[in-house]
């Protein structure tokens, strides 16, 4: 597994070609789980991004799948508050990267992707929530609790249809099965969500390691609690061990602590 950055008790970050700041705080785990020998998630958690990728393909396959994500989201960093494009551009790149590795081995290689990125829209600072997969971003803000991404997957379309509940969709024999991915030689497609950036938002990004073993009333549970980002990720990815760890777990947790504008 491969991370760029790691947690921070806050940081303050000037709003561009505006007076104003935000201030966040974020925390980062993740555990190779019970039964996989290799860790194949990946992450990133530095502003303005903050991104989970879930590789597949077996062992060194997944681990270098999602490891090109996160490399190609980690070489816009430097350019601040992006834009969604700039985040469709580094995906589109990382699914070239996927295709030019080397080896019989990783053929079929490819890896899930989702998270969030500081933007602008107009003179207002925004999260563009992106996805392409199964893995997922949640919101909590003011004792409110959603998911925000909608899943690439199988099961995704059979709720969608109301052919299955989403309990039901839970332990479905086709709960890993994913309808778009970055790699497999198919170009990504992901989703975006645009969310204001607001004081107590909390935002998580997660591997499927998190919301396999977890329920919803779980995740909400640990996220109202209102510990600190980094304890908060902490805790997330130990109750998905205790409640199983049948997969590698990986979460990323974003706190707005405030939000000062002139």
């Amino acid at each position: 597994m491969t991370h760029i950055g790691q947690s921070s008790p806050g940081s303050r970050l000037p709003l561009p070609h505006r007076g104003g700041a935000i201030t966040l705080a974020w925390g980062a785990a993740t555990d190779v789980g019970h039964r996989r020998q290799v860790n194949e998630d990946s992450f990133v958690a530095e502003p303005p991004i903050f991104a989970v990728a879930d590789g597949m393909g077996g062992h060194a396959a997944g681990d270098l799948a999602s490891e090109a994500v996160v490399n190609r989201l980690g070489g816009v960093i430097a350019d601040g508050f992006v834009t969604p494009a700039a985040i469709g551009l580094a995906l589109a790149q990382a699914s070239h990267d996927i295709a030019q590795l080397d080896g019989t081995a990783l053929v079929g290689a490819g890896t899930t992707v989702t998270g969030m990125a500081l933007t602008m829209s107009g003179d207002d600072p925004y999260f563009a929530v992106f996805n392409v997969g199964d893995s997922r971003v949640y919101r909590y803000l003011e004792g409110e609790f959603e998911q925000v991404t909608v899943d690439h997957s199988v099961v995704q379309e059979l709720v969608d249809a109301g052919a299955i509940t989403r309990r039901q969709a839970d332990n479905h024999p086709d709960s890993n099965v994913i309808t778009r991915a970055i790699g497999f030689n198919e170009p990504p497609m992901p989703d975006y969500w645009m969310l204001p950036v607001e004081p107590g938002l909390r935002l998580l990004a997660c591997s499927d390691g998190l919301s396999k073993e977890l329920d919803d009333e779980r995740i909400e549970s640990l996220l109202a609690a209102g510990a600190p980002a980094a304890d908060t990720a902490t805790a997330l990815v130990q109750a998905a061990l205790e409640s199983g760890g049948r997969d590698n777990v990986t979460v990323v947790l974003v706190d707005v602590l405030a939000v000062e504008t002139n």
